[in-house]
């Protein structure tokens, strides 16, 4: 009964595979695929540039102690030191 079934298996991936390998090889024709012209192509993404100068923020405004990212810093930077002791 084993033996029945593995063959009954076997002989219906046979049966799938001449079945379906015609329409595999039959897709070299024509293709069906308009193209729009009313959408551009999209540029492909460039990869990693460097940065310009106008891109990096400028060093007085890293030294104004009115900044208050700058006033956050210099206070976490007073905690750490207590906490490193002099490292």
């Amino acid at each position: 009964m084993r033996k029945t079934i593995l063959s009954m298996l076997s002989m219906a991936a046979l049966m799938f595979l001449i079945g379906g390998s015609p329409q595999v090889l039959a897709q070299g024709g024509s293709s069906t695929v308009t193209k729009n012209p009313d959408r551009p192509i999209p540029q492909a993404p460039v990869g990693h540039r460097q940065p310009r100068a106008s891109d990096v923020p400028s060093e007085k405004s890293l030294n104004d102690p009115n900044d208050p990212l700058n006033k956050e810093n210099a206070a976490l930077d007073r905690k750490i030191k207590s906490i490193c002791r002099g490292c």
